[in-house]
């Protein structure tokens, strides 16, 4: 039915044409705004805008560099997610009849009033309160102030007046009330009161009377009864030993000793020797003191008992607190103490003549007595008042045998008449040293010691520096002193804090079942 077109052209003779019609009309754009956009999308495309940034820093290329990667940096942080909680499914809250019913359910908090349950209303069984209901009894803590006494301290609390005179006399007969230490604290127990207008009576009071002993009071058939409880405490002194090192007083810390302990030993040991010279670092100090531990778990650390220097295995120093005619004073361990002052006394004689004008018992005439006279028996020890050297050893006229020492400060001292001298001329005498013996050499009526003191050359009253009472036991009061002595010698370093016994002596309780075992196996 169709024939191609190649067929109809070799059917006729001449040439045939297809005229084709004007194409559609489209939108075209302008030549000159097609040359720009060619022109910008080839620099476009020629343009580096991830640049090196490492390389040609501050041109504009590395600018242009460093605005991609701004621009990428935050289009890459707001491209994060939301990480927010999501929203689950929340029950609708309980309101009216379904709440009622779910709070009767519930245990409520006293803080809330503890209303829990269906509510109910009042009854003709309901009866208001007259007045308010009191508690039947009320527990509160005292404390005992400075200066405070144990009566006024009750009735402050709440305690009657007649009732605190009488707990005060209770306690009296157990302890001495000036014992009980301020800041003590006394836990009471007040029953109930008959009446609003009456004070409430002491049902129970207890509090710590001493460090060995609790005190408690109860009532019973009307009755305050004193119940004492007493504490098992052991008294084993706590002896440190070590050495000296390269310093004695951060040795003695590093043992254990308290800060006051350790300076009180360096002033023990600082009146018989030199700390700082007289010491070696291979030394081996000694120190004792008081200590108390109570079964309760409270410690009680005591003053200074012992002071001790140690040099190869050998006493240098032993100085024991005694207490001595009512004085507590530092002996040596040959019983032989100092108080406090300035000077030893010269010998342990009475004074017999003063200084000043008198009328000399040889020569028969006033003159001036330059010194003390102090009296003595024949061959009397003569002591140094104190530390210096000796200056002149030997006779000197009227004076017979006569020693010269001289002192810091511009002192001298000066003994005289005496019967043999125990120094000699250049050499260093301490405090307390014995430089001769009591005789009646030179012009002299009996055996005594002329003692006198100089300042820069010229005598002066010996009165007016006070002696040091030179303290010396003897017979029942040396060998009380000795056995102290030895019983602190005899304490083991660190025993004071081993295990305490408990204060139960009691057998121990046995279970049932195991003595029945016992007697199975038996």
């Amino acid at each position: 039915m169709y024939k191609s077109i190649d067929m109809l052209a070799d059917q006729g003779n001449g040439a045939a044409a297809i005229a084709a019609g004007p194409p559609a009309s489209t939108f075209a754009m302008p030549e000159i705004f097609t040359s720009i956009s060619d022109e910008w999308q080839e620099k476009f495309a020629q343009t580096d805008w991830v640049p090196d940034l490492g390389r040609d820093i501050g041109s504009f290329t590395w600018f242009r560099g460093l605005i991609t990667l701004v621009l990428l940096c935050g289009i890459a942080i707001s491209c994060l997610p939301d990480f927010g909680p999501i929203n689950g499914h929340q029950n609708a809250a309980l309101t009216g009849f379904r709440a009622d019913q779910a709070r009767s359910q519930t245990i409520a908090p006293l803080a809330y009033g503890s209303d829990t349950g269906i509510r109910m209303a009042a009854t003709d069984a309901v009866r208001p309160l007259a007045q308010s209901p009191e508690r039947p009894s009320i527990e509160l803590v005292a404390t005992l102030g400075r200066g405070d006494s144990l009566r006024r301290v009750l009735q402050r609390a709440g305690v009657a007046s007649a009732e605190a005179r009488e707990v005060t006399d209770l306690v009296s007969g157990a302890v001495t009330l000036g014992e009980i230490e301020p800041g003590t604290k006394i836990d009471v127990t007040l029953g109930r009161r008959p009446a609003k207008n009456q004070p409430r009576p002491l049902d129970q009071l207890a509090f710590r009377a001493r460090f060995d002993l609790n005190l408690e009071i109860l009532r019973n058939s009307g009755q305050l009864e004193l119940n004492r409880k007493p504490i098992l405490v052991d008294d084993t002194p706590l002896r440190i030993k070590g050495v000296v090192g390269s310093s004695l007083y951060r040795s003695a810390r590093a043992g254990g000793a308290p800060t006051e302990a350790v300076q009180k030993y360096l002033q023990v040991i600082g009146k018989k020797m030199s700390v700082s010279r007289d010491i070696r670092s291979t030394d081996e100090f000694d120190i004792i003191l008081g200590y108390r531990r109570a079964e309760t778990g409270e410690v009680e650390v005591g003053d200074l008992l012992y002071a001790g220097i140690e040099r190869d295995g050998k006493a240098k120093a032993q100085m024991v607190k005694w207490t001595s005619n009512g004085r507590a004073n530092w002996f040596e361990a040959s019983g032989v103490g100092q108080s406090r002052g300035e000077l030893v006394r010269p010998t342990r004689g009475r004074k017999t003549s003063s200084y000043g004008m008198r009328r000399h018992p040889i020569l028969r005439y006033k003159r001036m007595h330059s010194g003390i006279d102090f009296g003595g028996g024949y061959g009397a020890p003569i002591y140094a008042v104190t530390d210096g050297k000796v200056t002149y050893a030997g006779r000197k006229g009227g004076y017979g045998k006569f020693v010269k020492i001289k002192h810091s400060g511009g002192l001298a001292s000066g003994y005289a008449h005496m019967s043999r001298i125990a120094v000699s001329n250049g050499k260093r005498v301490r405090k307390g040293q014995i430089i001769g013996y009591i005789g009646s050499t030179g012009l002299s009526t009996g055996p005594h010691l002329h003692y006198e003191l100089y300042r820069n050359g010229r005598t002066i009253n010996p009165n007016s520096v006070k002696f040091i009472q030179r303290a010396e036991l003897s017979g029942k009061e040396l060998r009380r002193f000795k056995g102290e002595l030895q019983r602190l010698q005899q304490v083991t370093p660190g025993a004071a804090l081993g295990a305490l016994k408990s204060a139960s002596t009691g057998p121990k309780k046995q279970r049932e079942i195991s003595r029945l075992s016992k007697e199975s196996i038996s």
